[in-house]
C-alpha cells in the first residue's frame, strides 16, 4: 500500500471499490467522515490519477489496493452470555433468531456475500449447538476450554495463527446492512455513534482510539468488530500473548499501547448509531425484536403464570453473579422486584430439588431465609422476594463474621429436623462416580482420600448432636438486610444442600470458602463457641475441614468436566483435605 495516503483518502478507495460512482455525500455517510473531507480526498486522488470524474476506480487505484483484500473471519462464540439469562439456558447467544435470522448465520452469510469464506468459530459453552455449521457452511470450529474462567482474549489466542488479513467479530452482533467489503486498506476497531453508551474511549481527530478510563464517554460504543491487516498482525499475536496469562483480561486490552495516554494501535471505524446492534441481554432482545422466537423461555412463561400476567409485563431483567451452581436473574412484575434461580449444568445429579424443599418447609416463618414465592421441585426453579438494601458477609470483617456466627448458632439452637441426611462421604463417592472413567486430576488423591476415611472414626465415636444445617454456610449466604435505623437483619440464603448434619460442619464450610488460615480459623471458632471452643471440638472441625476439603475438591472436579473451572478455589480445597488431615490427626493424639 501507498502510506503516503491520508486515512480518508483510503476510504474513499474502499467506498468506491465496492461501490461504485457514490456520490461524495454517500461517501461521507458510508464513512462517518465530513462532506469536506471526502471533498478535499477526491480532489487529490484525481491529482494522483487514482480516481476518474466520474467518481471510479482507475488501473493504478486497482494496482495499488492489491493484497488488502480479506483472507478470513474469527468468530468469537465461546461464552456463557450470562448476561441472556433466562434464554442462555436452551442456547447460546449466537444461535438467537433476530428478525427471522439466526445471528451466527446471518454473519457468516455476509461474510460469504463479501467473498470470505475462510471462517474460524471459537466455541465453549453449548459447543454441540455449533456442530451443524460444518455441514451448512464450511467452518471450522476451534474449542475453547476454559471459556468458564477466562475471557475472550483467550479465545482469539487460540485462533491467533489465522489472523492476517482478517475480520475478528463476536457472534452476538447483528449488522442491519453488510459491514464486511472485498479491499481494507489498512487495520480498523469498530465503536458505534450511541447517546447512551458508557465506553472507555474517546477518538480523536487523527481517528484513534483513546483510552480515557474511568471517565465515561456517552458517545462512542465499542463493538467488539475488527480488522487485522498482514501488516499487523504480527503485533497483535505478540500483545496476546502478553496478555494470555490474565484471565480477566478481553482481547481488546491487548491492544492498547502502554504510552499516556493509551492509544489502541488499530485505527477507528466509526459507524452509525443503528449500523451494528450488540444483542447482550433479554430486554435489549426485546426491545430490538419483540417477536422473535428466542424470546420463548419456560421461565418466563413460568413467570406470567406466578404473577397471572402477560410474559410482556416481566421486565428489567439483569443477571445476578454466575453463581458455582445456578444461574440467578432479578426482574421486575407488578412494581416490585424479584429473583429467580435457574439451576446450572450438571446441578440435577448433584441436587435433591425435593429435600430442598422440605428445608424450606422447615425454616418457613422463622425468619432465617429469603420468602419463597414458587419453588418447583422437578426443576428446581425458584422465585424469591428481592431484599433492597444488601451486602453478602465479608468474611475479613470480624465484626461482620461474629453477628453472622451469633445468626448460625441461633440457627442451630432451633434443633430443627428433616427427613433427610447431608451425607458428607456418601456425597464424596458420588462425585467420584460421577467422574465416570476419568481418574482424579491430584496424582496422590487415592492416598489422600484413604488417609482422610480415617477420620470418619474419629467422627463417628463422637457420637455428635445432630440436626439441620445449612451445609453451604459461606459468607456469600449471608445476607446483611438494612431496613433503616441502623440495624442489619440478616439472612442465611441457599439452602440446596441443607440436611441433617453435625450442625458444626457449617463452621469447617464457612472456613473453606473464606480460605481462611489456620489461625484464622481458630479464630471464628471461638467466636462460634463464645471464646470456649475446646479441644474436641477443634479436632472435630478440623476434621470436618480435611473431609468436606475433598468433598468440594471432587465437586471442582466433576464440575471441571462440564467445562466449569474454579480456578484457586479448586486448588485450596485440596489442599484443606490434606493439610487440615494432619492438624486434626495431631490434636486427636494429644485428646
Amino acid at each position: 500500500m501507498n502510506t503516503k495516503l491520508s486515512i480518508i483518502e483510503l476510504d474513499v478507495l474502499k467506498t468506491l471499490n465496492s461501490q461504485e460512482g457514490a456520490t461524495q455525500r454517500e461517501i461521507a455517510e458510508m464513512n462517518g467522515a465530513s462532506l469536506g473531507s471526502v471533498n478535499g480526498a477526491i480532489v487529490k486522488l484525481r491529482e494522483l490519477g487514482y480516481i476518474s470524474a466520474e467518481n471510479t476506480l482507475t488501473d493504478e487505484a486497482k494496482e495499488l489496493l492489491k493484497g488488502t483484500k480479506p483472507q478470513n473471519a474469527v468468530i468469537l462464540a465461546a461464552g456463557f452470555g450470562m448476561r441472556m439469562v433466562p434464554i442462555n439456558t436452551v442456547y447460546p447467544k449466537a444461535m438467537l433468531k433476530v428478525h427471522g435470522e439466526v445471528l451466527i448465520e446471518r454473519l457468516i452469510r455476509q461474510l460469504h456475500e463479501a467473498g470470505i469464506t475462510k471462517i474460524d468459530v471459537v466455541v465453549g459453552f453449548m459447543k454441540e449447538s455449533f456442530e451443524y455449521l460444518i455441514d451448512e457452511y464450511g467452518v471450522n470450529l476451534i474449542t475453547n476450554r476454559d471459556y468458564a474462567s477466562k475471557e475472550n482474549l483467550h479465545s482469539l489466542k487460540l485462533a491467533s495463527a489465522q489472523l492476517g488479513n482478517t475480520y475478528v467479530i463476536p457472534s452476538d452482533i447483528w449488522f442491519r446492512e453488510n459491514p464486511f467489503a472485498e479491499c481494507e486498506p489498512y487495520s480498523w476497531y469498530m465503536v458505534a455513534e450511541s447517546k447512551n453508551a458508557h465506553s472507555r474511549v474517546k477518538l480523536n481527530r487523527n481517528k484513534e482510539l483513546i483510552d480515557i478510563g474511568n471517565s465515561t464517554n456517552k458517545k462512542l460504543k465499542m463493538m467488539g468488530v475488527a480488522y487485522i491487516s498482514n501488516i499487523d498482525a504480527d503485533e497483535v499475536r505478540i500483545r496476546i500473548a502478553k496478555f494470555s496469562d490474565q484471565d480477566d483480561c478481553y482481547w481488546e486490552d491487548a491492544l492498547y499501547t502502554e504510552s499516556r495516554p493509551r492509544k489502541m494501535m488499530l485505527l477507528a471505524k466509526k459507524v452509525p448509531e443503528n449500523f451494528a446492534v450488540g444483542i447482550n441481554t433479554y430486554d435489549q432482545l426485546c426491545t430490538f425484536d419483540s417477536g422473535s422466537e428466542s424470546l420463548q423461555s419456560d421461565a418466563i412463561d413460568i413467570l406470567a403464570k406466578v404473577f397471572d400476567v402477560d410474559t410482556s409485563e416481566i421486565t428489567n431483567i439483569e443477571v445476578l453473579k454466575k453463581g458455582m451452581t445456578n444461574r440467578s436473574f432479578l426482574f421486575r412484575c407488578k412494581g416490585e422486584k424479584y429473583i429467580m434461580r435457574i439451576p446450572g449444568e450438571g446441578t440435577e445429579r448433584l441436587i435433591n430439588r425435593e429435600h430442598e424443599y422440605q428445608v424450606y418447609e422447615a425454616i418457613k416463618d422463622k425468619g432465617i431465609s429469603d420468602d419463597i414465592i414458587y419453588f418447583d421441585v422437578k426443576n428446581g426453579y425458584k422465585v424469591t422476594k428481592f431484599l433492597e438494601n444488601t451486602r453478602n458477609c465479608d468474611p475479613e470483617d470480624w465484626e461482620e463474621v461474629a453477628k453472622c456466627m451469633k445468626v448460625l448458632r441461633k440457627f442451630h439452637s432451633l434443633d430443627l429436623k428433616v427427613e433427610h441426611d447431608f451425607d458428607i462421604f456418601g456425597e464424596i463417592e458420588l462425585y467420584e462416580k460421577l467422574w465416570g472413567e476419568n481418574k482424579s486430576i491430584y496424582r496422590d488423591y487415592t492416598k489422600t482420600k484413604q488417609k482422610i476415611y480415617k477420620l470418619k472414626q474419629f467422627v463417628d465415636s463422637l457420637n455428635p448432636h445432630r440436626c439441620l444445617a445449612h451445609i453451604d454456610a459461606v459468607p456469600d449466604n449471608f445476607l446483611f438486610c438494612n431496613h433503616g435505623g441502623g440495624k442489619d437483619d440478616i439472612r442465611i440464603i441457599d439452602w440446596e444442600y441443607a440436611g441433617m448434619q453435625d450442625p458444626h460442619v457449617d463452621l469447617a464450610m464457612f472456613s473453606l470458602y473464606s480460605m481462611y488460615s489456620k489461625d484464622e480459623i481458630d479464630k471464628l471458632n471461638n467466636i462460634y463457641f463464645d471464646g470456649a471452643c475446646n479441644n474436641e471440638n477443634r479436632a472435630k472441625i478440623y476434621a470436618y475441614i480435611s473431609i468436606c476439603g475433598l468433598l468440594w475438591s471432587n465437586w471442582c472436579e466433576y464440575k471441571r468436566q462440564l467445562g466449569v473451572e474454579f480456578g484457586e478455589y479448586s486448588l485450596k480445597q485440596y489442599r484443606y483435605a490434606k493439610e487440615y488431615y494432619k492438624y486434626a490427626s495431631e490434636l486427636i493424639e494429644s485428646l
